[in-house]
This record gives structure tokens, sequence and C-alpha cells, in this order.
């Protein structure tokens, strides 16, 4: 093993002080026959990660096990570590091959600044994205039209609950906004917290109840625009959102802000809270047990007029521009994206995530994927997630905004005033 390959361990496995896994294959030095490089893989391949969840992780380490064109080298560290170190990690002299991460705006940023190797093989001819639909091929490209990144999955958002437990306390799933705020009165009534979250280390997740609020208030466009900096947050249609989401505040878990997003299933696993918008990564939060007990509805409809539109992050990866070794990422990214490797990893990841490749069968895939596939073919638009369709740089506005807010309602209007003072700062660096 060269001396250069021990370095790049070194630095993300211990230098950073990250907590690597490491997670080595055999080399065969073959020819990769998933459409990648086109030659011989040489030399190491480092394989950069941020899934933490027990199966998933699993899964992706046992894809990494079997791949057969190289040696790989899988470093899995927490995901707002990894979201902090992403730009080093690009930026260094001695890039890991590989990195996983998603697609969309953060993607191109890094592109622009020539951070990213063009993956555009893979989706020309045979490659192994070259069926994947224009649409994703869109979200996969950079300002110029190349192809920058390769989704291997996607998932969608909604309201998660179990079903035992609502037929326990006698209620439906609502299908309107009116009879959502009917279902959180009656459970509150009954004793039962309506609704979860995790805020602590991962306050993100408040951005999904404000990107909901105004996918259904003011629409899929307004949303893009206002995170291109096109509108304010302190607008009148963004103040319309954050009273809407004022009267959700009464039904919230009041621990919700010491939970993380994973313990924040634990209520709704134990029939003590009702509900919990989320991705469905929340459904490997919950005891397997309980998997095929977990239904979803969307978030209701609140303004009539306006299309609707769901949240669907894609998750995938890309390769480093300045790495050593781009032949050999290309055909790790090609192995990443066949059909084989994402029926492979679904189905041992035990996960809700739907897949990029056209050719997979998910004729055996639960009713509950079942569902989210049809509630994304109905839908008439499709949005990412709040930093996923603007920047980590916004979020970390909307993290310190709408974590105020939650605690301090009353303050909304100076916290809208300072969201948008801070937002102004991101548009201008």
């Amino acid at each position: 093993m060269s001396k250069l390959t021990i370095t790049r361990r070194e630095l993300l496995a211990g230098g950073m002080t990250l907590g690597a896994a490491s997670l080595l294959a055999a080399c065969v030095g073959t020819t990769s026959g998933g459409g990648g490089g086109g030659g011989a893989t040489t030399g190491a391949i480092t394989l950069q990660n941020s899934i933490q969840d027990a199966d998933p992780k699993a899964a992706l380490e046992a894809l990494v096990k079997a791949f057969p064109d190289g040696e790989v080298t899988l470093n899995s560290v927490a995901t707002e570590q990894f979201r902090a170190q992403l730009t080093n990690y690009l930026r260094s002299g001695d890039s890991p091959e590989v990195l996983s991460w998603y697609a969309g705006s953060v993607a191109r940023s890094y592109a622009e600044e020539g951070l990213l190797l063009d993956v555009s093989s893979l989706w020309q001819g045979d490659g192994p994205c070259a069926g994947y639909s224009d649409a994703l091929r869109s979200l996969s490209s950079d300002a110029s039209g190349k192809q920058i990144f390769v989704p291997t999955s996607y998932y969608w958002w909604g309201v998660f609950y179990k079903k035992s437990a609502f037929e326990k306390w006698g209620v439906e799933a609502p299908t309107s906004w009116d009879e959502f705020h009917a279902l959180c009165e009656n459970l509150s009534g009954q004793g039962i917290v309506p609704l979860t979250n995790g805020l602590s280390s991962t306050p993100w997740m408040a951005s999904g109840w404000f990107d909901y609020l105004n996918l259904r208030v003011n629409g899929a466009q307004y949303h893009r625009e206002l995170l291109a900096g096109e509108h304010a947050f302190n607008d009148p249609e963004v103040v319309a959102v954050m009273e809407e989401y004022k009267r959700l505040i009464p039904y919230f878990d009041k621990n919700a802000a010491s939970y993380t997003a994973q313990d924040a299933a634990t209520p709704v696993a134990q029939d003590k809270s009702a509900m919990y918008l989320s991705g469905t990564f929340v459904t490997t939060y919950f005891p397997e047990d309980q998997r095929d007990d977990i239904d979803f509805f969307s978030v209701p409809v609140i303004n009539d007029s306006v299309p609707t539109a769901e949240e669907a992050p894609t998750d995938g990866f890309f390769a480093s521009a300045n790495s050593d070794n781009h032949e050999g990422a290309l055909d790790l990214l090609a192995y990443l994206a066949s059909t084989k490797s994402q029926q492979q990893y679904i189905e041992q990841s035990k996960s809700a995530n739907l897949p990029t490749s056209p050719d997979v069968d998910t004729s055996s895939f639960s009713p509950l994927v079942q569902k989210g596939i049809e509630l994304l073919n109905n839908t008439q638009e499709i949005t990412q997630f709040f930093n996923r369709d603007s920047s980590d740089a916004l979020q970390a506005t909307a993290d310190t905004a709408l974590t105020k807010f939650l605690a301090d309602p009353g303050s909304m209007k100076k916290t809208l005033d300072e969201w948008q003072k801070a937002a102004e700062g991101v548009f201008a660096s």
C-alpha cells in the first residue's frame, strides 16, 4: 500500500479526529463492468460518507465489500461533522475519491469552484445513469449542463404515525387542514402529544414544517425563489407561513428542543406522541417489529389555488476533482449506481428509500414504499429540502431563526428581520 494511501487514511480517519470505520475490499485489478472509467482501476479508492443509521450503514458496507474492481476504504463520520468538513475534504490536495452527499444547489456550488469531477460519461451510452429521468439528470447537472452527481436513491417527507395507535385513539388521518387541526385538538384532549420533533443537535428538522407550510401557503415556485434570495424572509408571504407555524406550536412535544431527530421517534414508538413530520429515514428509528405498523399522510392542502408539492430529497455520490484516482472514482460510482447495487442497498438497508434507476424491481417493496411512490407520482411539484434547495450556509440562518421562533413565538417579527439580515449576509458572500 502506498504512503499516499496511508496519509489519506490518517487525514480522514484520524487527523481530523472524526472517528472512522474502515472496510477494505480485495483489489483484483479488473476492468470495471459498470460503465465507469472504462479502464482498469489502479490505486486505492476512499469513500467518505455520512451514513450513520445502523441498517443503511451496514448495507453500504456490504456493497463496498463486494466491489470487484479495486481496494476501497470506507470512512463513516457523523452527518453534522461530515457537513462541517465537506469543503475541507474537497479542497484537500489528498481528497477522497468519492463522497456521499446530495444533489442540487450544494453540489452545483462545489462544481462552480471546480471541486467536483465531471461524471457525464456515466450518463451517456450504456452508462448506469443513462436511463434515469430527465428530472434527475437536471438535478445532477451543473450550470453548464455537465453531470457532476450520481443519484442512487431518494425519499419523501410526510407526517408519520402508527396505525395501531390511531386505531386505539379512535382517530383517522386527516384529509384537510381543518381536519388536521381538529385531530391535534382531539389528541390533546386525550392527553396525547400530537406532534414530535428533534431539534437539539439536529435543528434543521425545524425547517421541515417551514418548507411544507411555505409550499402549502405560497407554492413551490415562491419557495424556490425565497431560498434563492429573490424574496425576503420578513415579507408578508413569509409572515403568513409563520402564523400557520405558530398555530402548531401548542401541539409540539415540550421536549423537542432536547431531542435529536432520532430521539423524537421514541415517544411515537411508545404511543406518547402521535405524529412526526419527517423524511422516510424516520422508519429506521422505530423498533423493527413496529415498522409494518408505520403509515403516513401528506401535509394537507392549505390554499386550494396552490399546486400540490412534496419534498423528495435525492441522495447519492459525487467525486472529487482533487483526488488522484479519477478512473477508480468513476468505476466505484458506476458500481454504486447500477440497478443491482440499488436493489441490494434498498433491500438490505430496510429503509423506505426509493431507487433512482428505473430498472429496479419495486414490486416486492413494502406497502409504505408503494404509497410513497404513488404520492410522488401524483404531485404537481417536487422540491428537496431547505438546504438542498439553497445552501448549508442559508440553512444555518434557518436553524437560528426557527429554533428562536419556536422557543419564543412572540418574537416573530424581530426574528424574521434578523433572519433576513443574516440571509442577506449569506447571499452577499
